[in-house]
């Protein structure tokens, strides 16, 4: 008797095409196992619940900050009770950075990491060098490149307070720490917000209208902006023949002496504890996080892995122009975001009071006030 799975992702090729390829391959294996991937937008993949979607579907694609909702909610299989430990084991060991454990709420794993991504740099090379410049290494050296009209800024509204959380790091303090009735310290939250909001001002403002996915397109179709400081990582516009022209990718600049840190992303893969199909669920999820299918079949689908020997495998990096080795040590540092219950509710609600800012509609200090009155609505934090 045939089973029928189905899965929910994300609508680029980056989150759909490998789960395809994978589905595909899983069905060639075990002929009495189909898998049927939709898909949602990114900004659905951000915002929207993940409690309505695990009674509609056996699989899902997530991201970290909603294990908190999952874990409260019993939304999904805890995967240590199911899956071996030794697989979980080189789960964890072969992780880009924390992806592995972003995904650990409560002392169980609800997700296993499929996609490791993180705001990296990416340009032009020739349009660089056309134009007589080079790939800023400094805060200042980008400044300096911003206000010659060859920088863009991925301003979408939610990268926005992403980088809100990066610069706090990077000013010193980790956001939501102990202190649960302000985000960050006020020094340090106005700090970041004007260290943003001074890239952001030498930069067009079209740049607010535009997501990592159509800043990578629109860096690969035009000839004048050459350079983005940061934006979530696509390893699919270094490939030769996915977009007009190929992007190069590579780590962040230096201010103040010290390299930029940036806030995690990726996705994992997980299975409703509604699903009527566990173990099948099961296996094909351990399937699409296993080293080799990651290396293999997921990449070359599109996909973006998160198992570390894909990341370092050297084909990989031959069809990506290094993408993978030459960004791996930012996602590597990355700050992870918070996964209490109602996070993602706070997360569509605080980027516009980052975005009023970095557009000097009210002043920094305002924003962050707002930013905190707003965190401390969720008891759970």
């Amino acid at each position: 008797m045939s089973t029928l799975l189905r899965g929910i992702t994300w609508n680029h090729t980056r989150g759909y095409g490998p789960m395809v390829a994978t589905a595909q391959r899983w069905h060639e294996l075990h002929p009495d196992g189909e898998i049927a991937w939709e898909r949602r937008t990114l900004q659905a993949f951000a915002d929207e619940s993940i409690t309505s979607l695990a009674q509609r579907f056996d699989l899902l694609v997530v991201d970290h900050p909603s294990m908190g909702e999952a874990a409260v909610h019993g939304l999904f299989l805890p995967l240590e009770q199911h899956l071996p430990a030794d697989f979980l084991g080189d789960q964890a060991a072969n992780s880009t950075g924390a992806s592995h454990a972003s995904y650990q709420v409560n002392g169980s794993q609800w997700a296993l990491a499929i996609d490791a991504a993180a705001p990296i740099a990416g340009w032009r090379e020739d349009v660089l060098a056309a134009a007589g410049e080079r790939v800023p290494q400094t805060w200042d050296e980008l400044l300096a490149l911003a206000r010659r009209g060859r920088v863009t800024f991925c301003g979408w509204p939610i990268d926005c307070l992403m980088y809100f959380y990066a610069f706090c790091v990077n000013e010193g303090e980790v956001p939501f720490g102990p202190d649960k009735v302000r985000i960050v310290t006020d020094a340090v939250g106005v700090a970041a917000l004007q260290a943003i909001k001074e890239l952001a001002d030498a930069c067009h403002p079209d740049g607010f209208t535009r997501n990592p996915i159509r800043t990578w397109e629109w860096l690969a179709t035009q000839d004048r902006e050459a350079y983005c400081p940061f934006a979530y990582g696509y390893s699919n516009y270094a490939k030769a023949g996915y977009a007009v022209h190929r992007l190069k990718f590579g780590g962040l600049v230096a201010r103040n002496g010290r390299t930029l840190t940036c806030t995690l992303g990726g996705t994992g893969l997980a299975v409703s504890a509604q699903t009527k199909h566990r173990d099948a669920a099961l296996a094909y999820a351990r399937f699409v996080a296993d080293g080799t299918t990651q290396t293999g079949i997921y990449t070359a689908g599109g996909g973006q892995p998160a198992h570390r020997q894909a990341w370092l495998d050297a084909e990989n990096n031959r069809q990506t122009g290094d993408f993978f080795t030459d960004t791996l040590p930012v996602i590597e540092h990355a700050y992870m975001r918070p996964r209490f219950d109602g996070y993602i509710d706070f997360q569509i609600k605080a980027p516009p009071h980052v975005v009023a800012a970095l557009r000097g509609e009210i002043p920094p200090q305002q924003a962050l006030d707002r930013l905190n009155a707003l965190y401390r609505e969720y008891p759970a934090r």
